[in-house]
């Protein structure tokens, strides 16, 4: 079986590895909490001090970072210390798993295609529910060899790869894909307020609305309005899930690649913009921003004293 270096150990990180560690695998890890280095080990994983020991000798370097500025970091190396680039075997195949910009992806891509390496962009959909099943939605870009590689080790993490394009494409659609569920996110909110307002009762209305024209995502799998729908964060206090930062910062990516390309995103400008401002809020300010990203619906909720 594959030796794969897993590098970020997160939310997502940590068990998507614990997937690989599953399969039969030997997974080394590095992550700089040391907390989530020690849950590696308790699942049959190993440790290692530094980035480049845990890749050095690996078949496969999976990393999870939180934007593009580590990406860039850890694969071309900074100042005096070295990136993976310089310390993996000539066969071996990187995937970045980070949701970054895309132009990130293809400076890394670039750089490891001078060393004759594949790598590929491999941003994941589903949240830490889908990591731990093993259900998550991988988005590819990169060249066809590197994805049939890359497609045997992210089945075992996943239950849906796509081969959006060349490097950098899986950014690309990823940011596609949560600029979209945020404008829906943002108008299932409103529309369920609305009713609210006038006396209808958001559970009726919500199955009124998923077998309606209306339907969408949001109402099937994670109904923004408390009570509404079980196992969901807006039923436990907007708990776990999908962070507001989160949404915001993949929303910030969205609005990059929309300067750059000179395309019109009106409602992802306007989501962002509402984003920005419910993360500012809370009990205490920035609160919010922890939270999950279906708490945009207390922007439009009238709480229950008002009149």
């Amino acid at each position: 079986m594959a030796t794969v270096a897993f590098i970020g150990l997160g939310n997502m990180g940590g068990p998507m590895a614990a997937n690989l560690i599953r399969a039969g695998m030997t997974v080394t890890g590095f992550d700089l909490n040391p907390v989530a280095l020690k849950a590696l080990t308790n699942i049959g994983g190993l440790m290692a001090r530094t980035a480049c020991g845990a890749a050095a000798g690996a078949d496969v370097v999976i990393t999870m970072l939180p934007a593009g500025k580590h990406v860039r970091g850890l694969y071309l190396g900074e100042e005096n210390s070295k990136g993976l680039l310089d310390v993996v075997g000539s066969n071996t195949l990187l995937i970045d798993c980070s949701t970054i910009d895309a132009q990130s992806a293809r400076t890394v891509a670039s750089a490891a295609a001078d060393k004759g390496l594949e790598f590929i962009d491999a941003p994941v959909s589903g949240g830490t529910a889908g990591a731990a099943a093993g259900t998550l939605t991988f988005i590819c870009g990169g060249s066809d060899a590197a994805f049939a590689q890359a497609k045997e080790v992210l089945q075992v993490m996943g239950a849906n790869i796509f081969h959006a394009g060349g490097p950098g494409a899986g950014q690309i659609a990823k940011i596609c894909n949560n600029m979209l569920l945020s404008v829906l996110m943002v108008g299932t909110s409103e529309a369920l307020s609305l009713g609210i307002d006038n006396g209808l009762d958001p559970k009726v209305l919500s199955d009124i609305m998923k077998v309606s024209s209306g339907g969408n995502w949001t109402l099937d799998k994670y109904n923004p309005c408390p009570e509404v729908m079980d196992n969901v964060p807006s039923s436990k206090g907007y708990q776990g899930g999908f962070m507001v930062d989160l949404m915001v910062k993949d929303l910030g990516l969205a609005m990059e690649a929309a300067l750059a390309s000179q395309s019109s995103t009106p409602m992802g400008a306007l989501a962002r913009s509402l984003y920005v401002s419910h993360a500012r809020g809370g009990t205490h300010p920035g609160e919010n921003g922890k939270r999950d990203f279906s708490s945009i619906f207390e922007q439009f909720a009238v709480p229950a004293n008002d009149e």
